[in-house]
Formats: structure tokens, C-alpha cells, sequence
């Protein structure tokens, strides 16, 4: 699934987390524009808060919501200026209204790059989890069982999804799993690990 066509054409509106000069989370609605291989792109104007802290931050995470269904990243941003600012404006017809004429030129793009990603669906009777990647990060997260594991499936018995399968090994579908932490609190021999 492209998910990042799904963040743009579908959600598009995202609530997007910087932190402020204090060090706090700060939050705040924003369209996401534009995607290709390289990242998905968005825009601010040079004025704002949000501008500054993508500069000096160079990092953020957002999150998209509709009809139960989500898609959050986490990644690095760089500021691109005023390439694809003609193509945004030409597919998202209602910045025009918003920045008309010639005062378009106070926005910069910004392009989030080498992120990690999930896309959660609860609208099924068993949830969907699957994660991505936009660039070359490659580290897998989630609840993990390793080789110590005795194969007492107490892991099964609790997890809310039943998504410890066992075939020649005991084995977590990420695909379904909710990241709880119930099967990493009941395991006796400590054979679950969690990669963040």
C-alpha cells in the first residue's frame, strides 16, 4: 500500500509536533501537500514559530486520523524554499485563496526525509499495523521473542489480538499487534523484547 499517497491525497490534514524554545511539545494542523520517493512535502511561512523550529530542530512527527484509521511518522525535515511551491499551489487549489496573488513568496517548503512510519486500521475485527520507512532507515520496531524463549504461550494467553503464532518458533505478527507490553509483563523467562 503507498501510504504516503494515502497521508497526502486522502488524510491530508495532519496534527504535526516540533518542540518550543522551552523544550515542550507544540502542536499544530498541518496539509501535507505533496509526496514522491523522497518524502512527503509541506509548507509555512518564513514568520511563524513552526518555521524556526523546523530549522533549528531539523526533526518532527505527525499524525493523520480518519474514519478509524491512522498514519503517524517521525523523521528528519529540511527546508527545500521554493521548489514545488508552483506545483502545491497548482494541486491544492484553496492556498490560493489563502496566499493570493504575489504574497505566496513568505512560504517556504519543507520536505520530511528519512522517516519511520506506521499505518494502524481498527476497522476491522482484528486491527492492522504496518510500518514503513521513507529513505534508507531500516530498523525494524515492535515486540520481539527471542531464541530463550521456553514456548509457555502464557505471551498468547494475554495478548488482546492473538498474535503469537508458533511455527518452528514462537513468533509476534507485527502486522496485528498493538504494542500493549502485556506479553513482555507475563513472560517468566524475559524472551521478549521490545525495539523502539
Amino acid at each position: 500500500m503507498n501510504y504516503l499517497k494515502m497521508l497526502v491525497d486522502d488524510f491530508h490534514s495532519t496534527v504535526v509536533a516540533t518542540l518550543d524554545q522551552q523544550g515542550y511539545p507544540q502542536t499544530r494542523a498541518i496539509d501535507m501537500m505533496l509526496y514522491d520517493k523522497e518524502g512527503v512535502y509541506f509548507l509555512t511561512a518564513k514568520g511563524k514559530a513552526f518555521y524556526q523550529q523546523l530549522i533549528q530542530q531539523n526533526f518532527m512527527s505527525l499524525t493523520a486520523l480518519k474514519d478509524k484509521k491512522a498514519i503517524s511518522l517521525k523523521g528528519k525535515v529540511k527546508c527545500i524554499h521554493h521548489t514545488y511551491l508552483d506545483e502545491i499551489f497548482q494541486k491544492n487549489t484553496y492556498m490560493q485563496k489563502i496566499y493570493p496573488e504575489n504574497t505566496r513568496d513568505i512560504l517556504e517548503v519543507f520536505c520530511l526525509y528519512e522517516a519511520t512510519g506506521e499505518y494502524f486500521d481498527i476497522t476491522a475485527p482484528s486491527i492492522i499495523k504496518e510500518t514503513f520507512t521513507i529513505g534508507s532507515i531500516e530498523k525494524e520496531t515492535g515486540y520481539f521473542i527471542n531464541d530463550t524463549c521456553i514456548r509457555c504461550l502464557k505471551c498468547l494467553d494475554v495478548c488482546p489480538q492473538k498474535c503469537v503464532h508458533v511455527d518452528q518458533k514462537v513468533k509476534i505478527d507485527q502486522r496485528h499487534c498493538l504494542s500493549c507490553g502485556r506479553c513482555l509483563e507475563i513472560c517468566p523467562v524475559r524472551a521478549i523484547e521490545r525495539e523502539i
